[in-house]
């Protein structure tokens, strides 16, 4: 080494300068579909649309995830959320203390359509208790000067609380999210974030935006348009939603949608859909009338969903059993009747 450093000490010739152009991370990675997973016991993960194939039909398909199935609820696991994506897009995580993070999807660990996922706990700044109530997510968009502008498109976020409380505010208030997470909505204590959704926005007096559907436990129902919520800051704590009577709470918060029907679910397994149509558009705030008459047959309200026809859902049981069934079987009814059984208990 002495010999070659003395016979070719010379100075550099080549200068060696920082870049000039700017080089964005999302040059360098593909614009790809992928699949993304969230279990119920918090593992997440992405795969490539492309680890699978597709197959003729009358096939057994292949497996899209090891989740643990064992004897006892706590152990046993379940996909919650699943939701094809591109790696530029965003994912937006909701927790129940009113917080979110943002992450892209090509920083989701990439694994194998076999595996388990990671700990979200790991890949977000959780604080303690914190649990994901919510997941969206928000296609990117790239302006005629390839400037990314996904966070100017319009769109709001729609947040439900526990007991009743809502709040809008736009998309643009989310454009720089820390590592750590930022308030996106202002909890009073003793409450929880249950949900969130994205919403298109109400462009003025002709158009009110999406409808809003908030359900309680006790079986009660308010339909509003979003217009009716202001949008406010992230810190702000929103407005009332919905009156509840003494020991009542929110349970779900679902968007109108044409062709759609609105699917509540009781805690005895009872079940029914209703046509958006008998839900009358009311002021937010008020009391709300019925949407599942409940009793000792069907328990109080456990869940309600926005579905299709064509969709199929997943009923978990306090035991941890676990029915998939097509939306299509479950027939549709008034709002004040209690509905079929979708599980025996």
């Amino acid at each position: 080494l002495k010999a070659i450093r003395e016979k070719h000490a010379t100075p550099r010739l080549s200068q060696i300068v920082p870049d000039e152009g700017e080089i964005a991370i999302e040059d360098l990675i593909a614009n790809e579909g992928v699949i993304i997973t969230l279990t119920h016991a918090g593992l997440l993960k992405r795969t490539a649309v492309s680890a699978y194939r597709a197959q003729r039909r009358g096939g057994k398909g292949v497996i899209g995830m090891t989740t643990r199935e064992a004897d006892t609820p706590e152990e046993s696991d379940f996909i919650e959320h699943l939701f094809t994506a591109s790696t530029h897009d965003y994912l937006m995580f909701f927790t129940n203390t009113g917080r979110v993070y943002v992450e892209r999807v090509h920083e989701i660990p990439d694994m194998g359509r076999a595996s388990k996922g990671r700990s979200i706990a790991n890949l977000l700044e959780l604080q303690a208790n914190e649990k994901i109530a919510a997941l969206i997510r928000i296609q990117s968009k790239l302006d005629a000067n390839k400037d990314n502008i996904t966070w100017q498109q319009p769109g709001e976020l729609f947040f439900a609380t526990q007991q009743g409380t809502v709040k809008k505010t736009t998309l643009n208030e989310f454009g720089n999210v820390r590592k750590g997470g930022i308030i996106a909505i202002g909890i009073d204590p003793g409450d929880t974030l249950i949900e969130v959704k994205l919403t298109r926005g109400s462009t003025g007096e002709t158009d009110p935006g999406d409808g809003v559907v908030l359900i309680t436990h006790g079986g009660m129902s308010i339909r509003f348009c979003e217009s009716d919520v202001r949008s406010m800051g992230r810190a702000a704590g929103g407005v009332k939603g919905i009156t509840l009577d003494k020991g009542d709470t929110v349970v779900a918060a679902a968007i109108v949608v044409p062709d759609a029907t609105l699917l509540v679910a009781g805690e005895n397994g009872i079940g029914k859909r209703t046509d958006f149509g008998e839900y009358r558009v009311q002021s937010r705030g008020g009391k709300g009338i019925i949407t599942m008459k409940t009793g000792d047959k069907t328990g109080g309200v456990v869940g309600a969903l926005t579905v299709k026809d064509t969709d199929e859902i997943m009923l978990i049981t306090a035991g941890g059993q676990m029915v998939r069934i097509p939306v299509q079987g479950i027939r549709e009814c008034g709002r004040n009747t209690q509905g079929v059984k979708l599980v025996n208990l």
